[in-house]
């Protein structure tokens, strides 16, 4: 067994908690919306058609936001489609993931399920096949109050008082090959910043977010997020950051260390915005809306869309099973974005329910959670007042993929008297006895709960998705302001303890 230790002083911090970082994703993708949080004639589905036992898991995950309508499928998309009387609503053929989409769910009906969940909605707009002008329409459709021919269009259907939705997402993606409409960082640049000037004409309090880069591993990475910030500055909040993990091969061990990646992106992303803002002589600082992150299997086969002339509603798409393993790491990420909180003002895990995501439903029979929903919904519960800076002594990890890092990994908040920690143990093979000093001020012990299993491979399924959840943990002593405890093996713990 090795050993590791932490200091944490609630008078260094690093700034508040977000709530918009515990945000999620509703994409029209696979069974995201069909037969998931929409199925009219589920023994659970309300007057709109929406599962209430969806609904019911969404608040208990804790979600802030949800991002909508995509994701790939929004550069393709035409809004108009999806308001007004259903059953005059075109069918669609959806390029992103070669599916038919019947436009019964739409931004109405969203908007609809939005408050229902009590989650604060984050439109998206199509800078792939249009433009400016759309994006003008959707704004003004979604948050001016009467009178214009758009707005009174919202009234009509139904809804007579505005959304006012305070985000954008400035397109998806735009610097990957793969996007309906990709444009170089220079053409997607002036087109967002035309389109972000216009938008705030139109409504002055909204944030906008530019699309950054899809990942770090593309080879625009850092000339794209300078290119396109050079030319939106002005007029953008936030710009994004999209970041997948899965395991590579069989290298369990790498993928455990997949926050680290998700740290440097973070940082580089944050030193190109600084960098932009000294040649612009700006006093400004751009965020980071980390607006797509998760454990994604993108070379398994449930990743692969139809082909040829099968252009199916809610095909099976993107339904990864995930593992003990998966929740260690989407735990090990969440820490790694509250440590950044200073810069990350917005994140989505991608997505809500059926595609990638921690809520799964069986088409006219129970939702049940994956191991992923735990940390999350636990970190959402759990993390508030200030993020705090927590130094860290640990064993090092040798890893194929990230080099050597720490076995462990940590970040701590504290609000309303109560500190909670949060800790991952990386390692495949050994425990780690972890000291916290508590810098003098001592604490009692509300809970200590660890996610973890002698097989990390371990999945929950339909049948089964109560058995392997976080546990007590046994291993904690506490003498006077230290604490001690035990980490497992590829593990994911939470500490919460109550000021004397």
């Amino acid at each position: 067994m090795r050993s590791a230790s932490l200091v944490v002083d609630p008078a260094f911090t690093v700034g508040p908690v977000r709530r918009r970082t515990f945000g999620s994703f509703v994409e029209h993708l696979g069974r995201c919306v069909y037969t998931g949080i929409y199925e009219p004639g589920h023994p659970t589905s309300d007057e709109d058609g929406f599962r209430e036992d969806v609904l019911a898991l969404t608040r208990e995950l804790g979600v802030s936001t949800i991002r909508y309508p995509g994701g790939n499928f929004v550069s393709g998309y035409r809004w108009e489609d999806g308001v007004g009387p259903v059953a005059e609503r075109p069918r669609r053929l959806d390029l992103a993931w070669h599916s038919m989409d019947p436009n019964t769910v739409g931004t109405d009906e969203f908007m609809k399920w939005a408050a229902k969940a009590g989650i604060e909605p984050m439109m998206a707009v199509n800078l792939g096949t249009r433009g400016t002008e759309a994006a003008l329409d959707l704004l003004e459709y979604c948050n001016i109050p009467a009178d214009s021919a758009i707005a009174e269009r919202r009234r009509a259907n139904g809804a007579d008082e505005p959304y006012r939705v305070k985000m954008w997402c400035l397109g998806n993606e735009m610097d990957g090959p793969w996007q309906i409409g990709h444009k170089t960082a220079h053409e997607y640049g002036r087109l967002a910043a035309e389109t972000a000037r216009a938008m705030r004409m139109m409504d002055p309090s909204i944030e906008l977010v530019a699309c950054g880069s899809s990942s770090r591993a593309m080879p625009t990475f850092g000339e794209w997020e300078r290119t396109v910030l050079t030319q939106a500055w002005e007029f953008v909040d936030m710009v994004s950051a999209h970041a997948y993990y899965w395991e590579r091969g069989d290298d369990l061990q790498s993928f455990l260390g997949s926050a680290v990646d998700m740290d440097r992106f973070i940082e580089q992303v944050a030193a190109t915005a600084d960098a932009v803002g000294a040649a612009n002589k700006s006093e400004k600082v751009i965020g980071i809306s980390f607006d797509e992150w998760n454990v994604w299997y993108q070379d398994r086969a449930e990743s692969k869309p139809p082909t040829g002339d099968d252009w199916p509603v809610a095909p099976v798409l993107l339904e990864d099973n995930y593992s003990v393993a998966d929740a260690v790491v989407v735990g090990n990420l969440l820490i790694s974005l509250l440590r950044h909180t200073d810069r990350v003002w917005s994140a989505n895990l991608a997505q809500l329910v059926n595609v990638i995501a921690p809520i799964m439903t069986v088409p006219g029979g129970k939702a049940w959670k994956q191991t992923i929903f735990h940390p999350f919904a636990l970190t959402a519960r759990h993390a508030s007042g200030e993020v705090l800076r927590v130094h860290l002594d640990s064993p090092q990890l040798p890893t194929t993929e990230f080099g050597t890092i720490p076995a462990l990994d940590a970040v701590a908040t504290s609000g309303d008297g109560n500190l909670t920690v949060f800790l991952v143990n990386r390692s495949l093979d050994e425990s780690v006895t972890t000291s916290l000093d508590l810098r003098g001020q001592e604490h009692d012990l509300i809970e200590a709960l660890t996610l973890s299993n002698d097989d990390p491979r371990y999945q929950a399924s339909a049948e089964d998705d109560d058995t392997v959840v976080p546990l007590p943990n046994r291993s904690v002593k506490l003498d006077g302001a230290l604490v001690e405890l035990t980490l497992p093996p590829a593990s994911w713990t939470m500490v919460r303890l109550a000021a004397r």
